[in-house]
């Protein structure tokens, strides 16, 4: 990179060496014996070579003159003004030496983008280090947008699969309900009907005579738990039996005999409990007879 900086401006300040040199000894030569002319031409070139090496020195040592750089570009504007004057006395092929002109301040601006460039190089360890940190900052950017984009497919996947699997249970619900309703359709029908009515009581008529059959849907729907009794004592076949007839006995002197459901029903509001196995076998010892309704 300093060759890039330094070859351009040691040329350029070559070439407008030469060009002063030559314009001096062409442009003096005439009004002066051509010794003379030359020696003022190397004059003006040897100041801006000694000037331009007394910077190099200087910008080697980290150092800065201001009066030094002042005195440079001075010597620059005296060549870019020799090359100017000739260009604009010459006869012949003055636009020629006016496009050539402007190379000593070129020159001159070309070493002090090389000096620029001196006081802001790094060496070549420290751009190595700055460049694997750059690649280490490049690496963990491309591995975190990989793992951004493994977790965003993973979290669509998983919305999908449960969207699916809501969608499933929804129509499994749907049709569950439809048959549900269908069932309880075809069940309300049937008790409402005519047909079953008679049905009912011709069934029931020959086994408990004077009682009025029921048939009654269970409640679909939320329903409201029954507490268990935990605290209390289980009741033993011949407590259930006893119970049962108390409560026949109750029912009987008000006219109504009762059947297996309605006893279970008033047993249990009663605040009893015992199981639907013990509890049809204690009615049963207590009226004589198997279940009809």
């Amino acid at each position: 990179m300093k060759a890039k900086t330094v070859l351009p401006a040691v040329a350029m300040t070559a070439v407008s060496m030469v060009l002063t040199l030559a314009v001096v000894v062409m442009w003096l030569g005439t009004a002066m014996p051509w010794p003379v002319a030359l020696v003022v031409g190397l004059g003006i070139d040897g100041g801006w070579l000694a000037t331009l090496a007394y910077e190099r020195r200087l910008a080697a040592q980290g150092d800065h003159s201001t009066a030094v750089t002042v005195v440079g570009w001075l010597f620059g504007l005296v060549a870019a003004g020799v090359l100017v004057a000739h260009a604009l006395t010459a006869e012949e092929s003055a636009g020629a030496w006016l496009a050539v002109a402007w190379l000593p301040v070129a020159a001159k601006a070309l070493w002090l983008v090389h000096g620029l460039w001196e006081r802001t190089a790094l060496t070549e360890t420290a751009l190595n280090t700055i460049r694997g940190i750059q690649q280490e900052a490049r690496d963990e950017a491309a591995v975190a947008r990989a793992r951004l984009r493994a977790e965003a497919v993973t979290e669509e996947m998983r919305l999908t699969a449960v969207t699916q699997a809501g969608a499933r249970v929804a129509r499994v619900q749907a049709k569950t309900a439809q048959a549900l309703s269908k069932a309880w359709s075809t069940l309300e029908t049937a008790r409402a009907g005519e047909e079953t009515g008679r049905a009912l009581t011709c069934v029931t008529t020959r086994v408990t005579p004077g009682v009025t059959p029921r048939w009654e849907l269970p409640v679909w729907g939320p329903v409201e738990p029954v507490p268990a009794i935990e605290t209390a004592p289980a009741l033993t076949d011949t407590d259930l039996e006893w119970i049962v007839t108390d409560i026949i006995d109750t029912e009987a002197q008000k006219g109504r005999a009762l059947s297996y459901r309605e006893v279970a029903t008033l047993f249990r509001a009663a605040g009893y409990s015992a199981s639907e196995t013990r509890l049809r076998a204690a009615w049963r010892r207590a009226t004589g007879r198997e279940e009809t309704a």
